[in-house]
This record gives C-alpha cells, structure tokens and sequence, in this order.
C-alpha cells in the first residue's frame, strides 16, 4: 500500500538542473531500502519557483524541498521516507513562514509569500500530477467537462456560458473568447478548424510550455469543447519545436486522449466526432499572429495575411477557423463545471478571471506565478516576486514583451489588468514581466527588444521591415554616443509610424518598448545625447573605469586580472586604469575587494 507520494518537478526549468537523474536514483534507492511498494515517485509538472530548482513535495506531509542535489537523494530516502524526519537543511521557508514558525504555527507551503497570494486556476494541476498518466487528470475532474457539454448542453449554451464568462483572450489582445466562438459558430455548416496557439516566443516567457508540459489534457479537452461550440471536427496544435518536453507528452496525451475515446469518433457515445493533430513552428516570432499561425499550418512561409476577413470567416485552409492561446484554452473546462460566475467571481469586472506570468529578471523569486487580475504591480515584485536582490532598488518591470512597455517605479501600484496596463502606457502581452533595478539602463533595454522584433519581422510589409531597422540603427547611435536630441525627436516620429502602417501586430506593437521608456525616462535619452553618459553604466562606449585613489590598497589584484595589462602602479600605492588600452570588461571591478573601482 502506497502510504508516500515523492512529487519530483520535471518541468524545463527542474530538468535542467537534473531532476530527471534525481528521480531515477529516487526509484533506485527506495527499492535498495525495501520501501517500493510503499512510495512512490511522481513525475510532474512546473510547481512554480524556478529558480528554487530541482525541487520536490513529499506527501501527505507537504514537506517541500528545494535546490536537490542528487548526492541528497540516500538522506532523504533514509531519513525522512524511512524513518519520517524531515532532512531540514533541504527544507523551503521564507522570511513570511519563518516568523509564523516563531509564533509556533504550522506552516504548509500556501503560507510562504510566493504561493499566499496566487490563485492557481491555470496551473491547478502543474506540479500535481503526472502529466503523462491520463488517470491522474480524470482523478481531477479531467474530461468531466467535455461529458457535460455532449450530454447536457448545446453549442449555442456552450458559446452564452463562454459569453457570460467575460473570458479574454490571454495571448495579449484580450479579444473576448466568447465572441470569437460565436462568430465562428454563425458561419455555415461545413469543414471548420480549431486552432491552439502554442508558439510562445517573447523572451522570457513560458507560461503556456509550463502549462503544456504540467497539463496537456487541459487543453486537449478544451479544442475538444470548442469543436463542438462551433461545429468542427478538426484541430491543430502549433507548438514551437523548441519545446521538446512539452511536444513528448503532448504526443502521449493525444494518444492516451485517442484510445480513452476522448479524441475520435462518436465521443461520449454521441455523434461528435473530433480529433487533434501537432504541427511544429521553426521558432519565427510572427508565427504568434494568428493569421501567420495559420499560414505556417498550410506549409507556406508564416506571414501575416490583411485583415479582414477575420479568420472566424475565413482562416485555415479558407475555412472558419478559431484560435486561442494555451493559457486561454486551460480556463475553458473549468468554466464549464463551475459555471461563468465562478469566474467572474475573480478578477476585475471588465478583466475576470486570473493571468498565470512568467516573473523574471532582477527578482529573487523567479518564477510562474498565477495571480488574480486586478492584482498590483507590487504585490508581485514585492511580495510574490520576494523584491530586487542584492538591496537593490526597483526601477521598472516589462509586461508584454516585445509589444509591450516598460513601467516605472512611480507605477508599482498600477493593477495588472487589459485596460489598466493599456492606460499606463503598456499591455498585458502573453505574459512575461521582467523586472529591472537601478543598473538597468532603458536605452538598452528598448534596443534589445527592437533588435529582437528586426530579427524576427517577416519582411513582409515595409513599415516593419525598414522602418523598426531605422529605429535600431538610431538607438546604436544613441548607445555609442553619437546621437543627437533631433535623432529623439526622429525616433518619436517613426514609432508613430510604424504603429500605423503596419500589416500585422508585431509591427504595430514593435515602437511600444521605444515610446514607454521614451515617456518614463527621456532623462536618461538625454544624458546619452547631451551629456554622453549611460547613467546606469552599461552602454560601453559612454563609461570607463576609474579606481579611487583614496580606496584603492595597492594590492594589485585588479592589475593581475586585467586581460590586456590596461592597468598599472606599484604595490601598496594606488593603481591607475590607462583608458585607452581599457576595453571595459569589468574583470578588475569584480576583482577588486575594497570597492575601490568604479564606473564613470
């Protein structure tokens, strides 16, 4: 008799780190010590703190172990699943559970700072269960809400129920979904598709490969749901193939979903036929625009088509076609069982529900993280997120990648909703939030994501193509010192531009990083241009070192790590950086133990 479960993450992140071999030598010495048929080790998806990894929940207790090496794995075997003492050493507390702990509470893991205040709709079952057992998701209710829907319901309730959910869609438009069903429903009968979203590419984000590799069945039963909605027996999932844990048990739950009868013919003994097929993105950024998407499917080059007709109309192969994201397709049974008020229940009345964000960056807690909308900025840098390590302080956070924009500090408190990010100058996007601190420099940080959309613009239309280019060769000249206040003013224009003129949403979006760090901190354009100087000290060209006579001990450590012997003097006198050999590596500042170097 099974009397402990051994949940071992193996999300992409915990994989990295060798969770895979820790459960492997999990398995071997539970069975070294006689104790096989009493636990059992778990496979599952992402728990949440990346950055925390590998990690692993013992159950029933809810012990939570973090950073597991895998030379831990006989003392935990022998200490704690033989003879039930927690190895503590190994043990995950916060500042928050610590102090309860003080007070002589019990403490679980929904009473740390980084899980007390998430809401896990989305990710209910990420880190749960075993992704690649089809059993473990019917034990939670999985495929109860497709039953429902062909037993009980009819597609015209289905699209009201979604209607009524105020569900928007979590790709970053935040077009209602209900609507988007309905349109697609309104078309006559005949050949129509679903389509999910799974080419996640924003850097830093990975909320739907979370979610992909953590639940797959979520979003099987989801386009399953949808088919029935609005009359389709065919779906696609593009899912980038860079992807490849999430594309393995993608494939294993199709299967599993195949022969359980949940994907085919006549499922639930009705006369609903539908099934799913994986199609493989090359990794193209524009792929994420729907019509792009869709194009890609039909074996041609992934670009972006002229709207409209929408694809509701006329999308896949010619044929009305539905699109929605993962994290958007994950909500869909929950809504179904629960009804849309559940749903609505949470959030804000024009954003309900919750929004699952891939949190990194200059944070402590790094990590995905699943919050109700409406929640604040700081509450999920400061008290989620754990705040800026190292003492430093917060000076923006980046929502939408590269379509979205940079908030300042005096914003922290702005609710993370559609309309309230909007309003501030940014969007939602996908989901990714990076959080910069103070040696951030948001010239830089705007032409990263350019370089990034100029990478990846398809080329179709010239705005996109030519005009983002412009914009980076600008902000290079801005970056080396070379740039003029009237280059400002040009970047200004041309952003307004492109955001007008082009085909698609990459191109309309691609200015947004420019003009939200243009709005919040033109201050620091400025010193770039007028005063040559990165007041972050990153840009290259705008610094040099400098070691501070009256810190500097003569140790001559610095001078001993400096590659191209920029730096000279004798021993137990100051030493002096020759700025012209300096090639700015920061080799000497890291080296230096007394603070003495510095950047001016």
């Amino acid at each position: 008799m099974i009397r402990t479960h051994v949940l071992v993450c193996g999300g992409t992140g915990c994989t990295s780190s060798g969770s895979v071999a820790i459960r492997e030598a999990l398995v071997k010495e539970i069975a070294a010590k006689g104790i096989a048929d009493e636990v059992k080790v778990v496979g599952t998806g992402c728990f949440g703190l990346c950055a925390l990894g590998p990690i692993m929940i013992v159950y029933p207790d809810g012990t939570f172990y973090s950073m597991v090496k895998i030379e831990d794995v006989p003392e935990i075997v022998e200490e704690h699943l033989l003879k039930g003492r927690v190895v503590e050493r190994l043990e995950y507390y916060d500042a928050k559970t610590e102090a309860l702990i003080k007070e002589g509470k019990q403490v679980g893991l929904k009473d740390t700072n980084f899980y007390s205040k998430q809401k896990r709709v989305v990710l209910r079952n990420c880190g749960l269960i075993n992704p690649e057992v089809i059993e473990e998701y019917i034990a939670r209710d999985g495929y109860k809400a497709l039953g429902k829907v062909l037993t009980e319901m009819t597609p015209e309730t289905v699209v009201d129920t979604m209607l009524k959910s105020g569900l928007r869609g979590r790709g970053g438009a935040g077009f209602p979904t209900g609507r988007k069903w309905m349109f697609a429903a309104q078309q006559p009968a005949g050949k129509k598709y679903v389509c999910c979203n799974a080419d996640e590419g924003d850097p830093g984000a990975f909320m739907d490969r979370s979610v992909l590799e953590g639940d797959p069945h979520a979003v099987l039963e989801a386009m399953a749901i949808a088919g029935y909605a609005i009359g389709s027996d065919q779906g696609y999932i593009y899912v980038r193939a860079e992807y490849p844990i999430a594309i393995h048990r993608l494939e294993i739950a199709i299967k599993q979903a195949r022969e359980y009868g949940f994907l085919g013919k006549n499922i639930f003994g009705t006369d609903f036929n539908f099934d799913i097929q994986l199609r493989l993105g090359a990794g193209a950024f524009v792929c994420g625009e729907e019509t792009a998407l869709m194009t890609s499917i039909e074996g041609k080059r992934g670009e972006p088509r002229p709207r409209p007709p929408f694809p509701a109309v006329k999308g896949l192969f010619g044929r009305p076609t539905i699109l929605n994201n993962v994290e958007t397709l994950a909500n869909v049974a929950q809504i179904i069982l629960n009804g849309p008020e559940w749903f609505t229940a949470m959030g804000t009345e024009k954003s309900p529900g919750t929004k699952v964000f891939a949190l990194g960056g200059k944070i402590v807690n790094t990590g995905l993280v699943e919050v109700p909308m409406g929640t604040t900025l700081r509450e999920v840098v400061e008290e989620i997120g754990g705040g800026i390590p190292n003492g430093k302080k917060f000076k923006a956070a980046q929502t939408g990648g590269p379509s979205g924009g940079c908030l300042p500090a005096s914003l922290i408190d702005t609710p993370i909703d559609f309309d309230s990010l909007i309003a501030a100058g940014s969007m939602m996007g996908s989901g990714g939030l990076i959080v910069m601190d103070e040696t951030t420099c948001m010239v830089d940080i705007a032409r990263f994501f350019l370089d990034f959309t100029v990478d990846e613009s398809c080329g179709k239309c010239t705005p996109c193509r030519i005009g983002t280019r412009r914009l980076l060769e600008i902000l290079d000249k801005i970056i080396a010192g070379e740039g003029t206040l009237e280059d400002i003013d040009k970047l200004e224009e041309l952003c307004t531009f492109i955001k007008s003129a082009s085909l698609c949403a990459l191109g309309q979006t691609a200015p947004n990083p420019v003009l939200s760090t243009l709005r919040f901190f033109r201050d620091e354009y400025i010193a770039h241009v007028v005063d040559k100087k990165c007041p972050a000290g990153v840009c290259k060209n705008l610094m040099r070192y400098h070691i501070n006579p009256d810190l500097c001990k003569g140790c001559s450590a610095c001078s001993r790590v400096c590659p191209v012997g920029a730096i000279s003097g004798e021993i137990k006198s100051p030493f002096t950086i020759d700025t012209t050999k300096c090639i700015k590596c920061g080799a000497c500042m890291e080296k230096c133990r007394f603070n003495a170097i510095e950047k001016i």
